[in-house]
């Protein structure tokens, strides 16, 4: 494993040395790795994620070797190449937290500070923790960064792209910051979140297959995701009462646009629309950013659960698609909420509560239009 770190931290950062972002500003960069994320332990990924390596590395040298970049004095802690291997939960927040401080006591010291490329090198659980402390800084500091979320892990829906290379091609060629929002699950119960999430947070059977995910992990081989598809399929009304629920949604002005009364089995909220999650399923497959799917029979759900992979649920009759700002949901039955993979029980106690989502204010990379 030692190896396969090795190499991708040498590769990363040359690949960085020679970045076209930031060009008008010093470059410093962290990049922060989970060993055990299935695109570094699984072999079949890591082969295909070393030839992605090896060929933008030989794209990368086309650029002129940048003078003012190199690692943040955070990421020399872990070597010359400004990589930083995670020890379990909580310690990207930590990474991240401590490079937001480097940043802070720079500008409180000189006024301003060099551009910070925030690197993630694992599932949606690492960028999960590190977006969320830089969405929790100020402004100012955030306009100090970018993130750029590598595709190491096992689902990598969260991602910046979904193939290395397309997501390294974002540090190689000309880039333009932009600014992504943020989505929130807030609780009436005080002290319980809010949760942050920023690429789709849902309630109901998507949650619970996603709680269920994460406690087999590592006793199931590879992406168990799918398995617990099927098994939520025929068990997940045993285990939880689909109840009656109020859903209101709301648009930028407040405006209502959608109204539910009735038995949800998924609410779906993406950041925008086009997204996926659960390894690529296209629950948010057109610029619609909300899914609610009625609640239906063991037989429907059986035939219906293929077509997420395609996003052909959209054309059945318990599929609603709509744009929204904000969801107001209320109910009388504990039900599970995911924000990225991690996942929070409601109780009846927490109602009513609101998934919002914010004005874009995370710094992303995105390739500068010609």
């Amino acid at each position: 494993m030692k190896k396969r770190l090795d190499f991708f931290a040498a590769a990363v950062s040359g690949i960085c040395s020679r970045g076209s972002a930031a060009q008008e500003q010093p470059l410093r960069w962290t990049i922060i790795a989970n060993p055990v994320a299935g695109g570094f332990t699984i072999r079949s990924r890591w082969k295909k994620h070393q030839e992605a390596l090896e060929l933008c590395s030989q794209r990368a040298l086309k650029n002129p070797p940048r003078e003012d970049a190199g690692p943040s004095e955070t990421a020399r802690l872990g070597g010359d190449q400004g990589l930083l291997t995670t020890r379990g939960p909580g310690h990207a927040a930590e990474i991240a937290r401590t490079v937001i401080q480097e940043v802070r006591a720079k500008r409180l010291k000189t006024g301003k500070a060099p551009f910070h490329l925030l690197i993630t090198a694992g599932g949606d659980g690492t960028s999960l923790e590190a977006l969320t402390e830089l969405l929790e800084a100020e402004e100012e500091i955030r306009s100090s960064f970018a993130v750029l979320r590598l595709p190491m892990g096992t689902g990598n829906d969260g991602a910046d792209a979904w193939e290395l290379g397309e997501a390294l091609r974002l540090i190689i060629e000309p880039s333009v910051v932009s600014r992504q929002r943020s989505l929130r699950l807030v609780t009436s119960t005080p002290g319980k979140g809010p949760f942050p999430a920023f690429n789709i947070l849902s309630v109901g059977i998507d949650a619970f297959i996603t709680h269920m995910t994460n406690r087999m992990k590592g006793k199931f081989p590879g992406d168990s995701y799918k398995l617990w598809v099927d098994i939520a399929s025929l068990l997940y009304d045993r285990l939880y009462h689909v109840g009656e629920m109020e859903v209101r949604a709301l648009d930028e002005n407040g405006s209502l646009v959608k109204h539910f009364q009735g038995k949800p089995l998924l609410i779906a909220m993406g950041e925008s629309g086009q997204r996926t999650y659960g390894s690529h399923k296209r629950i948010l497959p057109d610029d619609r950013n909300v899914c609610l799917l009625k609640q239906m029979s063991l037989f429907r759900k059986l035939a219906l659960k293929g077509l997420f992979k395609t996003g052909t649920h959209v054309d059945k009759p318990e599929s609603i698609l709509f744009n929204a700002r904000k969801i107001e949901f209320t109910g009388s039955w504990p039900i599970l909420a995911q924000m990225d993979g991690e996942t929070v029980l409601l109780e009846p106690g927490d109602f009513p509560a609101a998934i919002e989502l914010s004005e874009p204010v995370i710094p992303v990379l995105r390739i500068q239009e010609p």
